[in-house]
């Protein structure tokens, strides 16, 4: 197949539905080899109940088409299991050239009502689940730049609009989130000596968590464009892990419909210096003053 991916590796985490079955098939189209990876798990992280796993229905989907793909169906958050999913990639393929962290599931809930373990579970699927399996891909492509082989390589992470400013509902998983965006600045600035890129998405896309979370409003459309179909943001995905993408790293993309945006991140705001140190009874005034002169901040999602 023929594409911005052509004879590109790439793996796909929690690609057995929704946007990471998106992904792994437009990779495909664009003519990538794809490891379909997904655990088979339900919304908040149950054993599933098929018979085949939707990690195989989707390499089926893929072959049927003409492509390349393998099933693969580790934990992601598992150390063995990442290196396992690398190794995949590896040995069926002989390459492996991006890595699409997109594996992850929900429990909304309310701060004062939040359980330890549940937090925990966010904590572990999201943030370790993205650390695993770019880690030990991270092992392979600094050995081969150190060998002296090219490396042209890609992380994408997955973060969110619950990250990027807070969602009610959701403490855990906007925490995770957002530990995800400045995962992806600090791997960025790491990782460009050795070839590879880091950038993050936040998707705005219909799938089991959000329409769980957000029902009826992820079944917006404009016209007959469908605002919250999964497979608009694929295309992007397939463009970051692309030979085109190379020069970009350390960005958020945000992306509703036909809508693509960057996110600008935390920056210096205002600022006043009295030049000794702030009395107490001053800093009030002081305060104010700073967030009359801020841009009007974006409020937390339900607020």
């Amino acid at each position: 197949m023929m594409g911005v991916c052509k004879d590109r590796v790439v793996i796909v985490t929690g690609a057995g539905r929704g946007l990471g079955r998106a992904y792994a098939l437009e990779l495909a189209r664009q003519g990538a080899a794809v490891v379909v990876n997904d655990l088979g798990v339900g919304n908040h992280g149950e054993a599933g109940e098929t018979s085949q796993s939707p990690a195989e229905e989707v390499v089926a989907e893929i072959t049927a088409a003409g492509g390349r793909a393998v099933a693969n169906g580790e934990d992601v958050a598992d150390w063995e299991a990442g290196k396992r999913i690398v190794d995949t990639a590896l040995q069926t393929f002989g390459a492996l050239h991006a890595v699409v962290n997109n594996a992850g599931f929900v429990r909304d809930r309310m701060f004062v009502s939040a359980t330890p373990e549940e937090w925990d579970a966010m904590m572990r699927v999201h943030l370790r689940g993205h650390f695993c399996t770019s880690r030990h891909a991270v092992d392979h492509w600094r050995a081969e730049a150190k060998a002296g082989r090219d490396v042209d390589a890609r992380i994408v992470n997955t973060t969110s609009g619950a990250g990027l400013q807070g969602s009610i509902g959701q403490s855990a998983y906007s925490a995770a989130k957002a530990g995800i965006a400045s995962l992806t600045l600090v791997q960025a600035a790491e990782l460009v000596r050795y070839g590879i890129t880091a950038n993050a998405i936040a998707p705005q896309a219909r799938t089991r968590m959000t329409e769980e979370a957000f029902g009826a409003s992820m079944s917006r459309k404009d016209g007959d464009f469908d605002l919250f179909a999964p497979e608009n943001t694929a295309p992007l995905i397939a463009w970051l892990c692309s030979a085109q993408s190379g020069k970009v790293t350390g960005e958020v993309f945000e992306l509703l419909g036909g809508r693509l945006s960057v996110a600008l991140g935390w920056n210096d705001g205002p600022s006043r210096d009295r030049g000794a140190q702030w009395p107490a009874e001053d800093v009030g005034d002081a305060v104010a003053g700073l967030l009359a002169d801020r841009p009007t901040a974006k409020p937390v999602y339900g607020q």
